[in-house]
């Protein structure tokens, strides 16, 4: 696993004020799929590390949405903006996020990927996940499917 001390940004909580920056990112990022209007809003009233934003620069520069139920997790979304993208922001929000989950004692975490989405794919694996199924045409615009993917969070 990349090396949890890597902090290329600052972490902290999704607020109200960021659902617009969030929605440009979605809009530079296409591959981090998209959430309905009404989740931007939302997404600030979602608790713990599953509603989390990067910033660098006075900027936001990533985010990571997702939610927990009982003791599992799935990450619906994370993307960086393309400026600050390999530079160690989205492992930041993912390892800081995978934090917060090991502290509410959540086992296991979920996402899925876009089958053509070789970096994001790679990306996962190197923080433990491992390829555990298939959704085919689970994604639009352009139709394609999804690899799901998880991991056990050790105590």
């Amino acid at each position: 696993m990349p090396d949890e001390t890597i902090r290329p940004c600052r972490i902290r909580p999704f607020a109200l004020g960021d659902a617009n920056a969030v929605r440009e990112l979605f809009r530079e990022s296409p591959e981090a799929g998209a959430l309905t209007k009404d989740s931007y809003q939302r997404s600030p009233e979602w608790s713990g590390p599953l509603a989390l934003v990067s910033e660098s620069g006075g900027e936001l520069s990533g985010f990571l949405i997702g939610r927990e139920v009982a003791d599992e997790a799935e990450v619906f979304a994370i993307a960086v903006a393309p400026k600050y993208r390999r530079q160690g922001h989205g492992a930041a929000l993912l390892l800081a996020a995978m934090g917060g989950m090991r502290s509410r004692r959540i086992k296991n975490v979920f996402l899925e990927v876009r089958e053509s989405n070789l970096g994001a794919l790679a990306f996962y694996e190197a923080f433990g996940f491992r390829k555990i199924g298939y959704r085919k045409n689970y994604y639009r615009s352009p139709d394609e499917a999804a690899i799901t993917m998880g991991r056990k969070l050790e105590d």
